[in-house]
């Protein structure tokens, strides 16, 4: 689906237009996108530009360039004209008095380049849109994204809104789990273990779909890896019970923890100083994650047939659930309006899932409770 329209970003477009209208000509005959120029003249009004100049900053510059990320090659970066819409571009408006940038895009480290890059991304992909007869894939990925259109300077907003919402899905969680579960049971301690992991894991996504570099990146990586890893270290400890108080059961989950945490860091320290290989850490993720929710459905099958009380299906339905979210990054598409892609749907697809779980762990604490009860 491809209804975005073939213009090109309105912020974007201000941004070149700002210097002076000889050089915004000069940009976009360069390409061949003087067609443009009359309707750019109309619309391209947008807030939120200051009149502040834009000036040499050294710290500011060695701040990016030490966050800047070494992105593998798409077939956008590679097109000539997208190579010389960022070289004329940079030339034009990259000097001592050019066009000033908002102090939004400046607080999130946007810099003349970075500017450049992206006005270039939608020169080129809203000029292949255009173009008649039509390109079999008009829109292309740059630097291993789609180009989205920016808001407040955060690359890929919708992504950024579906992790707050898991982000808050996990802080609702555990607030009602800490109301309903009290303290003195052994299994609480690991379930709120697991929101902290949630939590922390949500936060560097939005901070990574807001701004991507390096370290960004990796904090989005690292913190997605932890999760994963801390919900199979979660599943052995509650469908095996390795929270009671027993000789046997401590040992085991001492040792339990100790492989869990040395297979994380060796995790990381590959992906940090031997290679950051994005086709490993994909594989690896989705490994832990199918041992997980093995661990889980087979649980759930069996206690559901034990009990015949629904609540005991709730983990493989969430499984499965889980499970067809996954397929849409498998199924990758470019963006509906420049906005929402199958990445950003795959976080809204998650947010149900972890208010289910929770519901899930708070039932499955009050039952087991209940149960001990009765013995005694």
């Amino acid at each position: 689906m491809q209804s975005r329209r073939a213009t090109t970003a309105p912020d974007a477009q201000s941004y070149i237009r700002s210097a002076n209208s000889r050089q915004y000509v000069s940009f976009v005959n360069c390409l061949g996108l003087g067609k443009y120029r009359s309707e750019s003249q109309e619309t391209l009004k947008h807030p939120g530009y200051t009149n502040m100049q834009l000036r040499s900053n050294a710290l500011r510059a060695a701040v990016v360039a030490a966050l800047a990320i070494t992105a593998s090659a798409s077939l956008g970066d590679r097109l000539p004209d997208f190579k010389e819409c960022v070289k004329t571009c940079t030339a034009t408006n990259c000097v001592p008095g050019g066009p000033s940038i908002s102090l939004q895009h400046r607080l999130l480290l946007w810099d003349c380049p970075s500017e450049c890059d992206y006005t270039c991304q939608h020169v080129v992909t809203d000029t292949r849109l255009a173009r008649e007869p039509p390109y079999r894939q008009p829109i292309l990925q740059f630097h291993g994204k789609w180009p989205f259109y920016r808001f407040l300077g955060m690359q890929e907003p919708f992504s950024v809104i579906f992790s707050l919402l898991n982000f808050l899905a996990h802080d609702h969680g555990m607030k009602v789990l800490r109301e309903k579960v009290p303290a003195s049971y052994p299994l609480r301690k690991f379930y709120l273990g697991f929101g902290y992991f949630g939590l922390a894991s949500w936060l560097f996504s939005c901070v990574f779909h807001t701004r991507d570099f390096a370290i960004t990146e990796k904090l989005d990586y690292f913190g997605a890896g932890a999760s994963v890893m801390y919900g199979l270290f979660l599943s052995v400890v509650r469908v095996f019970r390795l929270d009671k108080d027993t000789p046997k059961r401590s040992s085991v989950l001492r040792a339990w923890i100790l492989l869990c945490a040395v297979l994380y860091t060796a995790h990381v320290c590959y992906l940090s100083f031997w290679r950051f290989d994005y086709t490993y850490n994909m594989a690896a993720n989705v490994a832990v994650g199918i041992v997980q929710n093995l661990i889980w459905s087979w649980f759930s099958i069996s206690r559901y047939q034990k009990t015949k009380r629904m609540w005991a299906a709730w983990p493989g339905l969430i499984v499965a659930w889980v499970i067809l979210a996954m397929s849409l990054e498998l199924f990758d598409f470019p963006p509906w309006w420049g906005a929402i892609d199958a990445h950003s749907l795959w976080h809204l697809m998650t947010v149900f899932p972890t208010l289910w779980w929770y519901s899930f762990l708070i039932k499955d604490a009050q039952e087991d409770m209940q149960g001990h009860r009765l013995k005694a």
